[in-house]
């Protein structure tokens, strides 16, 4: 598990969802969190919506006053989860599209958010099992695994 300090971290939606809810999960220290826009859309998706699923799960096991609040939070993600200015992040994705043109939108702006802040992704297990990691290996960016 990461415990190393310092730079930047882009976080999935589900390690975005365990944070919000207090599921134990070990982040790096002093590092600036950030999440893709896409990302952040799923976990609020999976808390308003919620169906029982891997995001959703989370929520729907909170007490009803705990769960309401972590929907207001998610909603309302605080100022210490970073998201990506569309303007540079745009004509990222274009490039990385140009090198993995197979590549979905989530895995696009995930590797491009990566590669504009210079960031190690942080991919919950059943993300590390996915597309993705060969991506960011393929464009030389670091991740790792993360989880309960």
């Amino acid at each position: 598990m990461p415990s190393s300090s310092g730079g930047a971290a882009l976080i999935d939606d589900w390690l975005l969802v365990a944070r919000v809810v207090g599921v134990p999960v070990r982040l790096p220290r002093r590092v600036e969190l950030h999440t893709t826009t896409y990302w952040y859309y799923r976990a609020c998706r999976a808390a308003v919506a919620g169906s029982g699923g891997n995001l959703s799960g989370p929520f729907a096991a909170l007490d009803p006053a705990r769960q309401a609040a972590a929907v207001q939070a998610m909603v309302e993600l605080s100022e210490d989860v970073g998201l990506p200015d569309p303007r540079p992040l745009v004509p990222e994705m274009v490039r990385v599209h140009r090198r993995h043109p197979k590549l979905n939108l989530l895995n696009l702006e995930a590797t491009a958010s990566a590669r504009l802040l210079g960031a190690r992704v942080l991919l919950s297990r059943p993300s590390a099992g996915g597309l993705l990691p060969e991506v960011l290996d393929a464009e030389h960016i670091r991740w790792e695994a993360v989880g309960p």
